[in-house]
């Protein structure tokens, strides 16, 4: 079972769910795709780490060989190339890596290198693999570093947690498209509903099922459980506003690893997830 937990923004709290679903799993993967600031190891402090280099292949042009015929440029869709001088140049921090610039050169002036564009670090806490995928400060898209992160995390367990990135963007799509079902947390307040009108859209157009889950919740939002209802969306667990849970995320403790309380609290969400992919 691969279970993908996303929120429409930073902060709602699908991390603390992300690791104490993997916590309370067992013999798990917890795959952290927030690559641009990943903090689940934060929680489980893995040991025995080990980093795996992400490399991208860009474009490199031979000026010697470049006849100026503009192909290359005019064929990328990504506007990673640029005539200039005479001459294309190469933006590569936006460069998709599609290798169709050197495939279409008639004069074969365009070769491909690699750059690194972040790693992805691998470790055990307990019984639970800890994948986090880490991109390199200034670089435009994280997808390579997620997909070698969800590489090693389906290689790792059958049962993995997929901490998806914060919205609804190409990354965010990349962590969800090979899930079995999807997680939506959701604070009960208007911003909680218009965040989470947007990513719920995105699962329905890939065809996931999925659930809300409510966090911090301390009286119910009236619109957010109706739009529940007129969706038939399940919310399987509501988290309380709780001084408890607070103490124990600010000191990077997890919770269903503090207290039996908690961990029945995740099982559960667990078992009804189980439940719900054999219908």
């Amino acid at each position: 079972m691969k279970i993908a937990v996303l929120s429409g923004k930073g902060g709602t709290g699908k991390t603390f769910v992300s690791t104490n679903l993997a916590f309370a799993a067992g013999n798990a993967a917890y795959v952290d795709c927030d690559v641009e600031e990943p903090n689940g190891r934060l929680f489980f402090k893995p040991e025995e780490l080990k980093t795996t280099s992400v490399m991208v292949k860009i474009p490199l042009v031979n000026p010697m060989k470049c006849s100026g015929c503009r192909k290359c440029v005019d064929f990328c869709k990504f506007n990673a190339m640029a005539f200039v001088k005479n001459r294309p140049i190469i933006f590569s921090s936006i460069c998709h890596s599609c290798g169709g610039c050197a495939l279409l050169c008639p004069e074969n002036a365009i070769s491909e290198t690699e750059r690194e564009t972040g790693v992805v670090e691998s470790g055990i806490h307990g019984s639970v693999r800890v994948i986090t995928g880490v991109m390199n400060p200034g670089e435009e898209s994280g997808v390579p570093i997620i997909k070698e992160a969800l590489r090693q995390g389906f290689e790792a367990s059958d049962t993995v947690i997929i901490d998806c990135p914060p919205g609804s963007a190409c990354a965010v799509m990349e962590s969800v498209s090979m899930s079995d079902y999807c997680v939506i947390i959701a604070e009960p307040t208007a911003f909680g509903l218009h965040n989470f009108r947007m990513v719920y859209e995105l699962t329905q157009l890939m065809g996931k099922p999925c659930s809300a889950v409510i966090n911090k919740e301390s009286e119910k939002y009236g619109p957010l459980e109706d739009f529940f209802t007129e969706n038939h969306i399940p919310v399987p667990l509501r988290i309380p506003y709780s001084e408890e849970l607070a103490l124990l995320g600010a000191n990077a403790n997890i919770a269903s690893e503090s207290k039996d309380e908690y961990k029945a609290m995740f099982s559960s969400l667990l078992d009804y997830i189980d439940r719900e992919a054999v219908k």
